[in-house]
């Protein structure tokens, strides 16, 4: 059985990843800065607790737990994600701040922070967006979404050159259409041909799977347009 962690699990893909992992018997860490949805996963194997991706002692709490806990973490999700749908000469630096600090600095800062922790066939999984993909179609009001989506894909490409003699791998999922909150806020109204859970069980699949034939890749797993 697996320890893994998974970030933005208190709704939508992340929520329902806790509780596949889980249900098959994996240790899970499910963490979110929205404590009240997170508190309702109530299962012998997962531990929840309030976590900010921005706030350095919550990341030093984090890896507390790893310590205490496990000692050694074989999966990674880094599912969080910051939406902003703002016409881009309306966006103001520090909005473009605020969505760089959750989606590329908070992932950065997991990661580093939990590689002493992984061994050989250990798996990061980064959660994009096709947005994040170049030469895909974009859409207008999410520059800073997209842009940050994009710096995650070379950024995942980058650990992977890194620490290849190390065994862990490190890839990288750029998701279409899924009907999540996220997706109602940058499309309303818009009905996506995947669920949060059919698409969990994919990326669970994945990340239990996927690093024997994958490092320092990004897949495209998108049906649709958004």
């Amino acid at each position: 059985m697996k320890n893994i962690i998974i970030t933005g699990a208190s709704r939508g893909i992340g929520f329902e990843l806790a509780q596949l992992f889980a249900n098959e018997g994996h240790q899970v860490l499910a963490l979110s800065r929205n404590s009240v949805p997170i508190s309702s996963l109530q299962h012998k194997n997962i531990n929840t607790f309030s976590f900010d991706i921005c706030k350095s002692d919550d990341i030093n709490k984090m890896v507390n737990y790893v310590k205490e806990e496990w000692e050694t973490v074989d999966i990674l999700i880094n599912n969080a994600g910051k939406l902003l749908n703002k016409p881009f000469k309306e966006s103001t630096p520090q909005d473009f701040e605020a969505v760089y600090k959750v989606n590329v600095f908070g992932v950065a800062e997991i990661t580093r922070m939990l590689i002493p922790f992984m061994k050989a066939e250990s798996h990061v999984v980064t959660i994009s967006s096709m947005g994040g993909i170049q030469g895909s179609m974009k859409f207008p009001g999410l520059a800073a979404y997209s842009s940050s989506k994009g710096a995650v894909i070379t950024l995942s490409e980058l650990w992977a050159e890194e620490y290849k003699e190390s065994g862990i791998a490190f890839n990288v999922l750029a998701l279409g259409a899924v009907q999540t909150e996220m997706l109602e806020e940058a499309f309303p109204g818009y009905q996506a041909p995947l669920t949060a859970l059919e698409m969990a069980t994919y990326v669970k699949d994945f990340a239990l799977t996927g690093n024997r034939y994958y490092n320092g890749k990004v897949l495209q797993v998108s049906s649709s347009t958004p």
